[in-house]
């Protein structure tokens, strides 16, 4: 699979990070990283935090879910929302909804927010209640990508072998511009449900874990 990534989503987005998930260990001398700010492309961001001893990252603004309304700091944030994930970082975020999109389970397998505006009381409740780590996962072998997804119930497993695909794959990780993704990559991939549309560009949903929590897959 080629390596080469398309060009990281704009702009900047601030965040605070902490050394440890547990509240009371936070407030301990030296736990705090202080509010950092993140331009790279969002896997090497979220690298960099870990290796800098992250474990708890707080977005200091609501990211927009919903494609219709979402500014280019909200797919930024989803992105990395996507990596901190698959790093079993614990993330202090706030979605924001106004067409109902966070009901519909496509981005469940992301850390939940701690709660949703625009949406029902119940909704961030019910995101947290269907989380789990590993819910919507990818992994590269020799020549393919493996997708195993819970998100909507049973287990759906998902085989991408075809180079132009792979090439796809690559762009999207980072986002690719939506023109620029071939008509049946992208009709494919929309109908399994394993890409999202912000602000013009297509991105990739699955995330990629570090550590699995059931086993080893071969990551």
């Amino acid at each position: 699979m080629p390596s080469q990534l398309a060009e990281p989503p704009s702009p900047a987005i601030t965040v605070e990070a902490w050394r440890d998930h547990d509240p009371a260990a936070r407030a301990l001398p030296g736990m705090a990283l202080g509010r950092l700010e993140l331009a790279d492309a969002a896997r090497p961001d979220a690298e960099r935090l870990y290796r800098a001893g992250a474990r708890h990252v707080r977005l200091p603004h609501p990211v927009d879910l919903c494609a219709a309304t979402a500014g280019p700091e909200s797919a930024r944030a989803l992105l990395l929302l996507r990596e901190l994930t698959g790093r079993g970082l614990a993330v202090d975020w706030v979605a924001r909804c106004a067409d109902g999109c966070a009901a519909d389970g496509a981005l469940g397998h992301l850390y939940p927010p701690s709660r949703i505006e625009g949406a029902p009381p119940q909704a961030a409740g019910a995101w947290r209640a269907g989380y789990f780590p590993a819910r919507c996962v990818y992994r590269h072998g020799p020549g393919f990508i493996e997708v195993r997804d819970r998100r909507f119930g049973p287990l759906d497993l998902f085989t991408i072998d075809e180079p132009h695909f792979l090439t796809a794959v690559a762009g999207l990780l980072e986002g690719s511009p939506t023109g620029t993704v071939p008509d049946d990559v992208r009709a494919e991939l929309a109908d399994a449900r394993l890409i999202a549309e912000h602000v013009g560009r297509l991105w990739w949903l699955p995330t990629r874990p570090y550590r699995w929590p059931l086993g080893s897959l071969g990551l």
